[in-house]
């Protein structure tokens, strides 16, 4: 697949992926787009040739909210647990796994919306899933108080697994006005 490539793309996705490597964090377009002397289309279409120049190796780059990062790919999991030999991680209650969820089918989202559909105050929750590195503060939105919008971060399609948001499975079978409350609650009201 890499063949597919021309040599002046190979090279750039090259370099995309040897800074993202150096730098071990997450990095915006932008950012990727400086440090190259790139336009932030020409990052776009690096990351795209880096996927390709990527597969079938142990590593892929993750790409959400116009960041990117190079980490190691879920198959190369075993090796990397035996290479590193990380303590063990506790396990997610039930309530934080179910707030979790919400907030990566439904970001960004505010705390009164995961607490109108799962029915309990969930601020503790949110903030031990903010520890964990899972959700962050994504903005806030407009209107009265100005609530936090919570989306999921870098670390949480880590530990997922996958390299996108996009990629979580459908929700299939599931109603969504019962499984995500009311659409009412949750989405803008009608402006007319």
């Amino acid at each position: 697949m890499a063949a597919e490539l021309s040599a002046s793309e190979a090279g750039v996705a090259a370099a995309l992926i040897a800074v993202l490597f150096v730098r071990a964090e997450a990095l915006s377009v932008s950012e990727l787009a400086h440090t190259l002397d790139l336009s932030p289309d020409a990052v776009e279409e690096a990351v795209l040739a880096g996927a390709t120049l990527l597969q079938g190796s142990g590593l892929m780059l993750q790409s959400h909210r116009n960041e990117l990062q190079l980490v190691s790919h879920p198959q190369a999991a075993w090796a990397v647990e035996l290479a590193l030999r990380p303590e063990v991680a506790g396990r997610l209650s039930k309530p934080a796994l179910e707030t979790l969820a919400i907030v990566a089918y439904r970001q960004p989202i505010t705390r009164i919306a995961i607490e109108a559909i799962r029915g309990v105050n969930c601020e503790a929750v949110l903030e031990s899933l903010a520890r964990h590195g899972l959700i962050d503060e994504v903005g806030r939105e407009e209107g009265p108080g100005h609530p936090r919008l919570f989306g999921t971060t870098l670390r949480f399609l880590q530990v997922v697994g996958i390299s996108q948001v996009e990629e979580l499975p459908p929700l299939e079978g599931v109603d969504p006005e019962t499984w995500l409350g009311p659409a009412s609650v949750i989405e803008e009201p009608d402006a007319g």
